[in-house]
């Protein structure tokens, strides 16, 4: 029997990314104040969209009208989150890579809420 020394090749480089994911520095968070003067200090779409997507149990708050133990705040947020990547792609397609403008940005976080969490009916 032939010593498989792809496989552990393999399992080795998968072992040494999972500890470098472990230990990369993460980016910090981002607060609603970052964009605040996107004219001198614009943001990556990226960035604006994360944020967006961290919104998404308070979005549910507004939308179901429940406690956050609620059935239906678990699935809104659940649907919600089964949405991101598809909302991202639309997101990625329709906007600058760069957001500059507060106009953008309310433009893209609103297009972008109305995607991961849909209401219906009337508008108050």
């Amino acid at each position: 029997m032939k010593f498989p020394k792809v496989t552990v090749v393999l399992v080795s480089a998968a072992l040494l990314f999972v500890l470098w994911e472990q230990t990369r520095e993460r980016p910090p968070s981002v607060d609603a104040s970052r964009f605040t003067n996107l004219t001198a200090n614009p943001v990556e779409r990226s960035v604006a969209m994360d944020w967006v997507v961290k919104q998404i149990p308070s979005l549910c708050d507004d939308t179901v009208g429940q406690s956050r133990r609620s059935e239906a705040h678990s699935t809104c947020v659940s649907k919600s989150e089964a949405r991101t990547s598809t909302c991202r792609r639309g997101i990625y397609d329709r906007f600058p890579s760069v957001i500059a403008s507060e106009e953008v940005f309310r433009d893209l976080s609103i297009t972008a809420m109305n995607c991961l969490v849909p209401r219906s009916g009337l508008v108050d």
